[in-house]
Parts: structure tokens; sequence; C-alpha cells
């Protein structure tokens, strides 16, 4: 009987290979169908355009106000100017351009470093400026005062040395008493005497945009700390004049930070004891006359002499309208004089104070209208400068 013929072992179904021409191919997905095209508009539809020129009826900012650029002089006082964030980015920008960007001996953690010193300072000036560049406002009349213009009078002297500080420094400040003391005395007579006149102004600022009425000098505005209170005064026009360069340029940046209620603005350095307003200011800006007139802690150094005393009311009865005011604020002569009378006779110098504040006389025995000399100093606001007696009496007749 013949054998019976063997056996082949199939694999389990799980272990079967399939062949590569026989693998299944993947699931194709056909792609949804494009959208229509929209129909073609209408042969007669058309955009209507207004035949109306531009030109409103009522203006945010004054005209030619926008886009008017840098004079190379500000561009390169701006490049030169050794403090402010934007000094220090420019500063970094030249570097990398020198050195090529992370070059070999550039300093990664510098580079931080200094950006968020900027950054800092950027933060820190929000409302409280630091020295800006000598950019001057764009009205027509203030253009007219650049250091090019005959009406340009530098100013210089010891008033330029102190520079600003930010918004911590001044609440942290020995005398942030007395400077919040001062602020509401100025508010006072502001709202109370100045308010009133510039609501009745004639002066409705057609020349510019904005609501507001009336026009103010602020003869000695410093570094513009009043600025907020006149426009909440709701003034028109503005001029802001200081002895002080430096001050001024703070005064302009301030302006330009102004929330709310924003008026026309003019900033000039000038001596207004010892120039005439009309060898200065460009007609234009000085007619019509001035609302008020406000001298704040500035108007007793007028007296170191009749001649700068006179320029000086000259430069505020010229210039402020029948029915204006006059407002200032000045040390009290007989408080000082007081003082002065109640050191002992044998007092080897002539001064007294705190650690605060000190002031100091040259002799016991003057009385003079003018010229009576003493020195003042205040911690962090004023450094050991000459003022001047002003005799109140002498303003009443």
């Amino acid at each position: 009987m013949p054998p019976p013929p063997p056996r082949t072992s199939t694999p389990p179904s799980h272990a079967r290979m399939r062949s590569p021409s026989t693998s299944r191919a993947p699931a194709v997905h056909p792609l949804p169908p494009k959208p229509a095209a929209p129909p073609p508009p209408p042969a007669d539809w058309n955009i209507s355009r207004s035949k109306v020129p531009y030109a409103p009826t009522r203006r945010l900012t004054p005209a030619g106000s926008v886009l008017v650029p840098l004079s190379p002089a500000e561009m390169e006082r701006y490049r030169n100017y050794p403090g402010g964030a934007g000094t220090l980015i420019l500063r970094k920008k030249r570097r990398r351009e020198g050195e090529g960007i992370l070059g070999s001996n550039s300093d990664p953690k510098r580079e931080r470093d200094e950006d968020d010193e900027a950054r800092g300072a950027k933060k820190r000036r929000v409302g409280d400026v630091g020295i800006v560049v000598d950019h001057w406002c764009n009205t027509a009349e203030c253009l007219a005062l650049r250091p090019s213009s005959p009406y340009w009078v530098p100013a210089q002297g010891s008033h330029n040395a102190r520079p600003e500080v930010g918004v911590t420094q001044r609440q942290e400040s020995p005398i942030i008493g007395l400077k919040s003391f001062n602020n509401w005395v100025k508010s006072v007579l502001i709202t109370r005497f100045a308010h009133p006149v510039l609501a009745a102004s004639p002066t409705s600022g057609a020349r510019s945009g904005g609501g507001g009425k009336g026009k103010v000098l602020d003869m000695g505005c410093g570094k513009g700390g009043d600025l907020t209170k006149w426009a909440k005064a709701r003034v028109k026009e503005y001029v802001g004049l200081d002895i002080a360069s430096v001050s001024i340029d703070q005064a302009q940046q301030r302006h330009a930070q102004l929330r709310g209620h924003r008026f026309t603005a003019a900033f000039l350095a000038l001596d207004c004891y010892s120039h005439s307003l009309s060898s200065a200011l460009p007609p234009a800006m000085l007619v019509p006359s001035f609302d008020a007139v406000s001298m704040q802690f500035c108007m007793h150094y007028a007296f170191e002499s009749e001649e700068k005393a006179r320029c000086m009311l000259e430069n505020v009865s010229t210039w402020l309208r029948e029915g204006g005011v006059f407002i200032g604020t000045i040390p009290n002569a007989d408080q000082l004089l007081d003082r002065l009378d109640a050191l002992p006779p044998d007092a080897s110098e002539l001064s007294f104070g705190n650690s605060v504040y000190k002031i100091r006389f040259e002799n016991r025995r003057e009385r003079s209208t003018y010229g009576q000399r003493y020195w003042f100093y205040l911690q962090d606001a004023v450094d050991d400068v000459p003022e001047y007696i002003v005799h109140w009496d002498n303003f009443i007749k």
C-alpha cells in the first residue's frame, strides 16, 4: 500500500504575510466643491462720493500741528543729550552699528540692562517728565521762537542746574508737604480770581480748535507745574516764560502729555525782568492782550533792583487787558524780618532754619525797597540762591 502524501502546514491567519502588491490603498476623500463666483454688480451700480472738500469746523489740534519734522539742530541736540530713554536706545543702536550685532565684544547682559533702564525711565516719566528735547510748539506764532529767530532771547545761569526728578522721588521728598501746600495756594488763586475772568474773556480762540476761552501769561512758569490748573480753568491760549531753558523744555513736554482739556501753548526762555515782551515775542502772540498774568514764587527775584522791578511791572501792565487779573505768590516779608530781628544781637551769622531749609541775611539793618538780599536754601528744591525782600506796603496806595 503506498504511503500517504506529505501534509503542508498552513500558518495561522494572524501570521499570514501580505504581498506588497496586494496591500490596501488608503481611502481618498473627494474635495468639497468650490463656491460659485459672486454675481457681477448691476450695470447701474456705482459708489457715491461726496463733492464737499475736507474742511472740519471743529478741530482738536491746530492746523499745521501734524507732521512738522524736527529741525537738524533739534535732531543733533537729541542725539547728543546725555540722558533719557530715547538716548539710551540711540546709544545702544550706535554701538551695535560699530561692533556688529552680537559681535565678539557685545555683552547681552549689558544690552538687557540698558533696555530695562530705558523702559524704567519711560515708565517713571508718565505724568512727570524728565529733561526733553527743545522742540517748540508747532503753531505759526511758536515757530518764530526758534533760536534762529530775532525773537529768541537765550537764558543762562544757575537756574539751569537742577534737573527734573520722577514721581517716586517727588513723593519721597522731605518737603512733599510744603510742595502740596504751595500747590493748594496756587489752585485757590487760579480758581477764585482767574476762572471768572477767563470765562468772561472776549478771546474765543478762533486761531485754533477745541473748547475754552481766554489767554494766560505765566511769567516764571518753571517746569509747567501749573499747566493742569490752567487746563481745569478751560483756558484757550497760554504763554509760558521762564529764565531757565531746561525748565522750558520740561514744561513743553509736560504740556504735550496733558490729559483732558488741551489748549494752545507757547514756551520761551526769557528773562522777563531785563527784556520787554515786545522785543521777545511776536506781535501775533501778544494781541489781543492777556486776561490773566500769573507770577508764582518768582516775582521777588525782580526786586534785585528798581530797574528790574519796573521792567517786570511794565511787562505786566502793558499786556494785561483792562479788567484782567494779576495773581502771584511771594514770601511773607514781615515773617522774614521778624525772624531776623529775633536773632541775638551778638549772633555770628544772621541765619535761621532747620535741617530742611535755611535763610541767611547779609546784614540786620538794611530795609531798602530794592536789593534787600537774603540767601535761601530748601532741600530738594533750591540750592542756596539769592532772593529779595518785597515790602507789601509798597503795593498799597
